[in-house]
């Protein structure tokens, strides 16, 4: 039988899984009696969890929202969980919350048992973040448009774009995308009647929310294939596309979604596709079609292909002057 303990996390688990238990249903899935059941939750309640009970033929129990953050019920995996995110979110990409994070991570692990703070000890010894890579974003800003986007909310804002300029906006809000070292939101752009990607670190104060719209259908189907497809300039300007000649599967894992998009042709080739311009991003382009070790052919643009001619009598140029 569950300890007193355990049966209230037990008990706190099942109630946040849907919104609405019947007392009866809910005291046979503990395998209680209905009065233990009505015990633990006064228990609950006292501890500051906002249960509400109903009566009657429909009646039951149904977590509801409170007005205080009541003591948090963790199992172990949960509080190791907790505490590694809370190292991460202390030196990481957003702004604002690494003083809380570090105060929250001593409050959590004051009260751990010693087993599980030797193992956060381990874990906190063993993980070295790396410097940051990117700007900061500010947690308030995400705070805002996350919740714009789950209320379906239009956001307005001040959005510095690449070029320092600063322009108004008034969009529809449809996620939030972390690559890694950047934040990104996906948002429709009535003014321009287009999808749009916005780096959050270029919003500019603190947005302010509006009316409702209605729900669009995400672009591409998946906003993280939408912003990888944005930052590989597949949406956007002059568009390279090279064969190589290996399988998707063996080049996806050495080009990242956020550099080019590529798409199968059959067992042993795959068409990437990434915009290019003029300047450095064709060198770029050159060097690494050169330096990865793999057969390719260059679809288009037709100054890519004269690029690569010129690299490639230049290189022999150099090994011929040096014996090679």
């Amino acid at each position: 039988m569950l300890s007193s303990s355990s049966r209230l996390l037990r008990v706190l688990s099942l109630l946040q899984t849907r919104r609405h238990w019947a007392g009866a249903e809910l005291a046979e899935r503990l395998a209680v009696h209905p009065r233990t059941l009505r015990r633990d939750i006064d228990r609950l309640r006292q501890l500051g969890y906002p249960i509400h009970a109903s009566s009657g033929v429909a009646g039951g129990y149904a977590f509801r929202a409170g007005t205080a953050l009541p003591p948090l019920l963790l199992d172990d995996e949960e509080a190791l969980a907790v505490a590694i995110a809370l190292q991460v979110a202390a030196a990481g990409t957003v702004s604002g919350v690494e003083e809380s994070s570090l105060r929250a991570l001593v409050k959590l692990e004051q009260v751990m048992p010693s087993r599980l703070r030797r193992r956060s000890d381990a874990l906190r010894s063993a993980i070295l973040p790396m410097q940051r890579i990117g700007p900061t974003v500010d947690a308030g800003v995400l705070a805002v448009l996350s919740a714009a986007c789950r209320d379906q909310l239009q956001a307005g804002f001040a959005y510095r774009d690449m070029r320092g300029n600063s322009t108004q906006r008034l969009v529809e809000p449809q996620g939030l995308v972390h690559t890694g070292s950047r934040w990104y939101l996906v948002a429709w752009d009535p003014a321009r009647d287009a999808w749009r990607t916005f780096r959050i670190d270029r919003v500019e104060g603190m947005p302010a929310t509006g009316a409702h719209f209605a729900p669009r259908a995400a672009p591409d189907g998946d906003l993280r294939a939408y912003v990888s497809g944005t930052l590989a300039g597949v949406h956007q300007g002059d568009e390279a596309r090279v064969v190589l000649h290996r399988s998707r599967a063996v080049m996806a894992r050495i080009i990242p979604p956020s550099a080019a998009t590529l798409e199968a042709i059959d067992d042993n080739r795959c068409l990437m596709r990434c915009g290019v311009g003029q300047g450095d991003s064709m060198d770029s382009l050159v060097y690494w079609l050169m330096a990865m070790d793999v057969d390719f052919d260059v679809l288009q643009p037709a100054v890519l292909k004269e690029r690569m001619r010129e690299a490639g009598k230049r290189l022999a140029r150099n090994l011929e002057r040096n014996g090679g």
